[in-house]
């Protein structure tokens, strides 16, 4: 028992409960992902949105490349891209950091799907790091490291890990929510003296989140109230007090600008999927309602 006792000790001392949280989730991820069979999400016909305008096209064959099953392997266009940003997203920094480091370190003709589970995988361990370290704070007790355990059976369950393989905006959204609840989190309780760093990572994040998908656009509300509240930090000098005005403004104007870069086509087809899988489903006649809404039949 003594023996138990003093390892317990010594784990305390030497591991916080933010490095349990993000082994556990490297090892997890890195088994889901990167370990055969390559695991992830198939094409339900929204990857051209990611892929096209990114130089990235699908190679030619005779199975099903849609709904099915993964495709781990993609080309890449070798001359110039003729080819308009279907939708506005944050996420073209993450594909394009995966095209590169695909060039890097394996072929400039051919995308192998995983370097994009790479880039993912980089940058959502800080934020399991950030966001166990905000909830546990500088305490290593024994419930610290039980929080630690849940923050990865949340945040690393593979419902969510499996996007990484995949071209869906979803992991954009996942990692940068982490960074904006934990850099939240840790700015409220005021454990660092200098917050630059937090309030930074704060903002980027919460503008890389809005700007990930158009349906994000009217959270740049939500946002930008809660990050009113950053002026009421105890000890926030004038400086700091102009970076979050500042961070404000840039909250409101990503969610102004995803929000105006909706394309025709995009709105067509919300409303196509709103009408006929929403008004025309809770209708005992749906003519009366296709005559009211000024279609045609």
């Amino acid at each position: 028992m003594v023996s138990i006792k003093s390892s317990w000790k010594v784990f305390q001392k030497h591991i916080s409960p933010a490095a349990v949280a993000t082994a556990l989730a490297a090892i997890i991820c890195a088994v889901i992902l990167f370990i055969p069979p390559i695991n992830g999400y198939a094409d339900n016909g929204d990857f051209y949105r990611a892929m096209l305008s990114n130089g990235i096209y699908r190679l030619p064959t005779k199975d099903n490349q849609y709904i099915g099953y993964v495709v781990t392997k993609f080309g890449i266009l070798k001359y110039f891209n003729e080819n308009n940003v279907a939708v506005f997203s944050s996420q073209a920094l993450f594909v394009k950091a995966a095209v590169i480091l695909n060039k890097l370190l394996y072929s400039h003709r051919y995308f192998d799907i995983r370097f994009l589970g790479i880039v993912y995988y980089v940058a959502f361990l800080p934020g399991i790091y950030l966001l166990t370290k905000a909830l546990t704070g500088t305490w290593r007790r024994i419930r610290s490291y039980v929080i630690a355990i849940l923050v990865v059976l949340i945040f690393a369950d593979a419902s969510f890990i499996l996007y990484f393989n995949s071209f869906f905006a979803e992991p954009g959204m996942l990692i940068s929510f982490l960074y904006v609840v934990g850099s939240l989190i840790l700015l409220a309780r005021g454990d660092y003296s200098k917050r630059w760093k937090l309030l930074l990572t704060y903002f980027i994040s919460v503008v890389v989140l809005i700007t990930s998908k158009q349906q994000n656009a009217p959270l740049a509300l939500s946002f930008g109230v809660m990050s009113v509240g950053l002026f009421f930090l105890p000890g926030l000098k004038k400086a700091k007090k102009l970076a979050v005005m500042g961070g404000v403004i840039a909250t409101l104007g990503a969610g102004v600008l995803t929000y105006s870069l909706i394309n025709k086509e995009f709105n067509d087809v919300n409303q196509y999927q709103s009408f006929s899988h929403g008004v025309l489903m809770e209708t005992g006649d749906p003519s009366k309602n296709i005559a009211k809404s000024g279609l045609s039949e």
